[in-house]
């Protein structure tokens, strides 16, 4: 999946050449400082994703640090809020893990007359994580099918090639997101090929509780965006099938295409063609593209677009 999107990106003309990314910093030094501007004041609601919930509190209070008169607000209860939300106008941004589906933009274009707009706003690697002392190598997607999916029976870790015998014969406990989450529908998609989820999946309300769940119970298997990762965890590397090369979420590998479970991060919003973002919306626009916003995005463990992206996205809302 992802590495269409990326060829895609590159048949563009818009990917990150190797001179314009650092030795240090997978930041593409082609980036734009931010610049404030005179006269910004108001307030902002973003309601969406929880796995974007971190990245989003980051861009809004460096904006409010930018523009005291500004207030900005993040309410993350799962993907399938944003569509609602900025349908209704309750809310300027929609922060998703995923793409809307037609369902949603048909209901917005049913409503404002125009399709949302969408802007890529960095990259994520979803991750299955296990406890940090699990002794588990690697995974293939077939046997993530197989492990989370009902066309697999119960499992424990012997199932899958752990041989040691603290682990072996112990059932693998399971945990997930909940269907309002972009993540569970991702995963479901991509990871279990589009199979409906084991009864026995525990579903926790947000990406950070999967981490913590996995990191208290030695024998738990889960799935949440890698920027959540913490010490206690550890993630699985992933391979496409038994034949290929399991690749562990990395920037090389979202950006090439070998880690399978690679994925944008998405930011909608309700931009009529026919007028001009005013200055609220537009400059936290221009905050999410800038050099201080993708810094943001590392600094929230997930990997940044490159400039050429960066200014495809702006160009989009005519900035």
């Amino acid at each position: 999946m992802m590495k269409r999107m990326i060829l895609g990106v590159l048949a563009c003309g818009v990917g990150m050449s190797a001179s314009a990314q650092t030795d240090e910093s997978p930041l593409d030094e082609n980036l734009t400082p931010y610049k404030a501007v005179e006269g910004v004041t108001g307030s902002i609601k973003s309601m969406g994703s929880d796995t974007m919930n971190n990245i989003m509190t980051l861009w809004g209070e460096h904006f409010m640090r930018t523009y005291p008169g500004v207030s900005v607000e993040v309410v993350g209860k799962g993907s399938s809020t944003a569509p609602p939300a900025l349908t209704e106008g309750q809310a300027q941004f929609g922060p998703m893990s995923r793409e809307m589906k037609a369902g949603e933009l048909d209901h917005f274009e049913e409503e404002h007359g125009y399709k949302p707009t969408v802007l890529r706003t960095g990259i994520d690697c979803l991750a299955v994580f296990v406890h940090k002392d699990c002794p588990i190598e690697s995974l293939t997607l077939e046997q993530l099918v197989q492990i989370f999916s009902v066309e697999g029976g119960e499992m424990t870790w012997g199932d899958i090639g752990v041989t040691d015998s603290n682990w072996r014969f112990q059932p693998i406990a399971l945990y997930g997101r909940n269907s309002a989450s972009g993540t569970y529908g991702y995963f479901k998609k991509v990871g279990l090929a589009g199979n409906d989820f084991k009864a026995s999946v525990k579903e926790q309300p947000g990406s950070s509780a999967v981490i913590q769940a996995v990191a208290t119970d030695p024998f738990g298997m889960g799935y949440s965006g890698f920027g959540y990762a913490t010490q206690d965890v550890k993630a699985v590397p992933l391979a496409e099938d038994s034949s290929g090369q399991a690749f562990a979420p990395s920037l090389e590998g979202a950006y090439s295409g070998d880690y399978p479970l690679a994925r944008f991060l998405y930011v909608y919003i309700n931009s009529n063609p026919t007028r001009d973002l005013e200055p609220l919306r537009a400059e936290f626009i221009r905050l999410i593209f800038s050099r201080e916003g993708q810094e943001a995005v590392l600094k929230d463990g997930y990997f940044p677009i490159p400039a050429s992206m960066a200014e495809a996205e702006l160009e989009k809302v005519g900035l």
